[in-house]
C-alpha cells in the first residue's frame, strides 16, 4: 500500500509493544499497552500558512518519534502492519 499524507500529517509505523516487563514477567496480548513510539515512513508537504506559503515539517522519514497515546487514526495494511496517521503537532518528541 502506497500512502502519501497531506499537509502537516505523517504516517507512522507503530513499534511493537513490550513482550516482557523489566522484572521479566511475560505479558499476554490483553495486558500489553498500546505503543507510543514509532518510525515515520512518509511525511506531507507541510502546513499551509495564511500568507499562502508552506511551513516545512520538522520531522523526516526515518525519524523515531514519541506521540500521544490516543492521537491519530489507525489503519492496517493488507499484510496486517499497523500504521498511524497523525498531525505533526501531535508528535511529542524525536527519539535519538
Amino acid at each position: 500500500m502506497k500512502l502519501q499524507p497531506l499537509a502537516d500529517r505523517v504516517i507512522v509505523k507503530q513499534l511493537d509493544a513490550e513482550e516482557t516487563t523489566k522484572g521479566g514477567i511475560v505479558l499476554p496480548d490483553t495486558a500489553k499497552e498500546k505503543p507510543q513510539e514509532g518510525e515515520i515512513i512518509a511525511v506531507g508537504k507541510g502546513k499551509a500558512l495564511e500568507d499562502g506559503g508552506i511551513q516545512k515539517l520538522e520531522v523526516k522519514v526515518g525519524d523515531r518519534i514519541l506521540y500521544g497515546k490516543y492521537g491519530g487514526t489507525e489503519i492496517s495494511s493488507k499484510d496486517g502492519t499497523e500504521y498511524l496517521i497523525i498531525k505533526e503537532e501531535d508528535i511529542l518528541a524525536i527519539a535519538k
